[in-house]
C-alpha cells in the first residue's frame, strides 16, 4: 500500500539526514519545505520534495493536502494511561484549597487510584486504557509511553503491564512500557517502605524482567516518596535486568535527583518543575533527556519547568503529556505544545522539536520516529487548512488535526 500527499502547503522537520537529537540554539531551527508532496510505501517514508519535482510519481492512495500543514505525529514520553476511574472529588478538594501533598496525605492521590485500579478486572482496565489511546491519536500522538504505578502490588502491577502489552499487540501505534512500581508507599507497607522496596527490587523487577513486561524502569524520586538512597537501590537492581531508567525527579523539590538519574545513565528525566545549577550541570555532557510536562504545571497550578534556562544552556528538551488521572487528566499533545509556548516561553519551532525529534530521543526510537526523513516510519499528521504551523499553538483551544497517518495506516 502506498500513500502520496500533495499540494502540502509546508512541510515540517524535513530532515535530509537522520537527526536524531535536537539540543540548544538548534531547537529554533525547524527545517520545512513548502508546497511538497510526501511519498510513503507500506510503512515507511520513501520520498519527498517539491511538487515542481512530483511528474511520474503514482501511489494506490492520493490525499491532497491544499492550505494544510503536515508534520510528524507527537511522541509523548511520560504518559499513565492504564488507569481506572478518575479522581474528580481530588479535584474540586484542590480548587477548595487542599494541596496535592495534603490530598496525598490522607490517602487520596497515587494510593486512591491504587485502590481504584486493585479492584478493577483486566478487561475493564484495557477498556478504558484503549479508549484513552484512540483518543489521543486522533489528536496527532504516534509514539507513546505508559506506565504502570496506580498497581503497588505484585499482582496489580502485573495486571498493568499485561494491559500495556495488549495494547501494543491491538493499536499500529508505536508503545513503550515503563515499570512504575516505586510510585508510592501503599497503605500496607506505610511503615515498612524498605520492606517495600525489598519487595520492588527482589519481586516485581524480576518477574517484570522475566516475562518482557517493560522496557523502562522509573522511580518517584520526592520527598515523602521515595529518597536518594531508595532510587538508587531500584535502579542498581533494575540494571542488572537490563531496564533502561526513566525517573521522576524535581516535581516539587531539588535534591540531587537529576545527579542520580545521570548517573544511572537515565534516558531521560522528567517533570524538572524544580531546577538549580547544580542540576542544569549534572545534564551538561549527558545523554539524558530533560523532560517538561506544563499540562501538569496548569492543572495543579505549579510552577513550569525552566524550558528556556535549559535550552539556553545548550541542552535538548522534551514535552509530554505525564496523561493520568490526578495531575494530568489529558493526553492532548496539542495543548502541551501551545502551552509551552504560552507559559515556558519555548518558540514554536522549539516546541515542536520537543515533541517530535526529542520526545522520540525520549523513548529511544529517534533513529525511526519524530521527522520527515527517508527512511523512517510514517507517522505523521495533517492539520486542517491553517494559515501557519504558528498557529498550532496560537490557536490552543482548536482541534485542528484533521488525519493521522500512524505507521503507514490512515487512523
Amino acid at each position: 500500500m502506498s500513500i502520496l500527499i500533495t499540494n502540502i502547503k509546508e512541510l515540517l522537520q524535513v530532515r535530509e539526514t537522520n537527526v536524531t537529537i535536537v539540543k540548544g540554539k538548534d531547537m529554533k531551527v525547524l527545517p520545512t519545505l513548502k508546497n511538497a508532496y510526501l511519498l510513503v510505501e507500506h510503512d515507511t517514508i520513501v520520498e519527498f520534495g517539491s511538487m515542481e519535482d512530483i511528474d511520474g510519481i503514482e501511489a494506490d492512495e492520493t490525499i491532497d493536502a491544499t492550505g494544510k500543514i503536515v508534520l510528524p505525529t507527537w511522541c509523548d514520553s511520560h504518559t499513565h494511561i492504564a488507569y481506572a476511574g478518575d479522581r474528580t472529588q481530588e479535584f474540586v478538594d484542590r480548587i477548595n484549597g487542599l494541596s496535592y501533598e495534603a490530598i496525598a496525605q490522607r490517602g487520596g492521590g497515587i494510593l486512591n487510584s491504587a485502590e481504584k485500579l486493585q479492584n478493577s478486572s483486566e478487561d475493564e482496565l484495557y477498556e478504558q486504557a484503549a479508549k484513552r489511546l484512540t483518543e489521543v491519536i486522533k489528536m496527532g500522538t504516534g509514539v507513546i509511553e505508559i506506565k504502570s504505578g496506580y498497581g503497588l502490588t505484585v499482582d496489580a502491577e502485573l495486571k498493568m503491564l499485561r494491559v500495556i502489552k495488549r495494547l501494543k499487540h491491538d493499536f499500529p501505534i508505536e508503545i513503550k512500557s515503563t515499570l512504575l512500581a516505586a510510585h508510592a508507599i501503599p497503605k500496607t507497607y506505610k511503615d515498612n517502605k524498605k520492606g517495600f522496596i525489598d519487595l520492588v527490587v527482589n519481586d516485581m523487577i524480576p518477574k517484570v524482567a522475566n516475562s518482557h513486561l517493560a522496557e523502562f524502569i522509573d522511580v518517584f524520586c520526592e520527598k515523602g516518596y521515595f529518597d536518594l538512597e531508595d532510587t538508587e537501590r531500584i535502579l542498581e537492581a533494575a540494571k542488572a535486568h537490563r531496564l533502561i531508567p526513566k525517573i521522576h525527579v524535581n516535581q516539587f523539590n531539588a535534591f540531587g535527583g537529576v545527579a542520580l538519574a545521570v548517573k544511572h545513565d537515565a534516558l531521560s528525566v522528567d517533570h524538572l518543575e524544580e531546577m538549580n545549577p547544580d542540576d542544569i550541570a549534572a545534564l551538561q555532557n549527558s545523554k539524558t533527556m530533560p523532560v517538561a510536562l506544563p499540562s501538569c504545571s496548569y492543572f495543579l497550578s505549579i510552577p513550569y519547568t525552566p524550558g528556556r534556562d535549559i535550552i539556553d544552556a545548550g541542552l535538548p528538551l522534551a514535552l509530554a503529556t505525564d496523561y493520568n488521572p490526578g495531575s494530568t487528566p489529558s493526553g492532548n499533545m496539542n495543548f502541551v505544545v501551545a502551552t509551552a509556548c504560552i507559559k515556558m516561553k519555548l518558540t514554536p519551532e522549539e516546541a515542536i522539536n520537543a515533541a517530535t525529534i526529542n520526545g522520540a530521543y525520549a523513548l529511544g526510537v529517534s533513529n525511526r520516529y519524530g521527522s520527515i526523513c527517508r527512511g523512517k516510519k510514517a507517522s505523521f499528521m495533517i492539520t486542517k487548512a491553517i494559515p501557519s504551523y504558528a498557529y498550532l499553538p496560537y490557536a490552543f483551544g482548536d482541534n485542528l488535526i484533521e488525519t493521522v497517518v500512524i505507521n503507514g495506516q490512515v487512523f
